[in-house]
């Protein structure tokens, strides 16, 4: 399979996390943060689960743990702490500092070169972000400041080493452990630190549905296949989609305006996204077949 389609595919993930804010606010109960996100990741882990009949090996277990919190506990926990006590523009931002962040780790726990483009790539990337997004009214909050910052790192620590361990077995095996186990971090936390979720609507079950199913499952696939076969950089700079993704259904579902502005932010964004595709190309290709950093086979 071509390097274009790997990455098509894995920009797929990020676009659709970008409806994430919109089905939250629309088909969700609010105020219900962790418990949200458990019910995102358990049961659609466990249906991996079903579907792989695969189970992790026991030395693998605290590898997976972690990799779940990372990816999925910690980070779904601190995204949704930033997303209380900041304008969205804001903590979108800070969330894209992870591209940068990823190129840093990927130094120096994989041994990835650093290249001046990518670098330069993620940053204009970062600027257009905040075009889109960031109002000149925006507030700042110290504690929603942290918690992106620490999503952000969270999720870049969950890309690297879910690269630098890449165990033998399909992605969606991978996959379904991760979520599972982020799943299960989750669910004691909200049990004692969350009231009881009400009644749930149509609505509500559709929303959990579509997070679950489509937002967890089957993007998180296509995001874990991504970083098996293409350079952390470019991974990570794709997730620059989302915040694009965002706008526009803003724009097409709530009709909300969309300045001149935006529009200028929306297409740095994009460009940042192709020439840091071009900036982490490796002269040799991509590291797909050959021998990853722990010394097994990428897949």
């Amino acid at each position: 399979m071509s390097r274009s389609t790997d990455i098509f595919l894995t920009a797929l993930a990020p676009a659709i996390w970008g409806s994430t804010y919109l089905v939250t606010t629309e088909a969700l109960p609010d105020g219900y943060p962790m418990t949200l996100a458990a019910l995102r990741a358990l049961p659609a882990g466990l249906l991996l689960l079903v579907i792989t009949r695969c189970l992790p090996p026991r030395v693998w277990l605290g590898r997976v743990f972690l990799l779940g919190s990372f990816n999925f506990a910690l980070f779904w926990t601190l995204l949704f702490v930033a997303a209380y006590r900041l304008p969205g523009g804001v903590a979108a931002t800070l969330g894209s500092l992870q591209a940068i962040m990823v190129i840093g780790m990927a130094r120096g726990w994989l041994g990835t070169p650093v290249r001046i483009g990518a670098v330069l790539s993620a940053v204009t990337g970062v600027l257009g972000v905040a075009l889109l997004l960031v109002s000149p009214d925006a507030v700042t909050d110290p504690v929603g400041i942290a918690a992106a910052l620490g999503g952000a790192a969270s999720m870049a620590a969950g890309t690297v080493l879910s690269r630098k361990w890449q165990p033998p077995v399909a992605t969606l095996s991978f996959t379904a452990w991760q979520l599972t186990a982020g799943g299960l971090i989750l669910l004691p936390m909200a049990l004692l630190l969350e009231p009881a979720l009400p009644p749930l609507s149509v609505g509500n079950i559709a929303g959990l549905a579509w997070l679950g199913l489509i937002g967890a499952a089957a993007t998180y696939v296509l995001w874990f296949r991504g970083i098996a076969r293409l350079e952390p950089g470019a991974v990570s700079i794709l997730g620059m989609m989302s915040p694009v993704t965002a706008v526009l259904l803003g724009w097409i579902w709530l009709g909300q305006s969309l300045s001149g502005l935006q529009i200028l932010g929306a297409a740095i964004v994009l460009a940042s996204v192709w020439a840091g595709q071009r900036a982490n190309l490796s002269p040799m290709g991509t590291l797909v077949g050959k021998s990853a950093p722990n010394g097994m086979k990428v897949v």
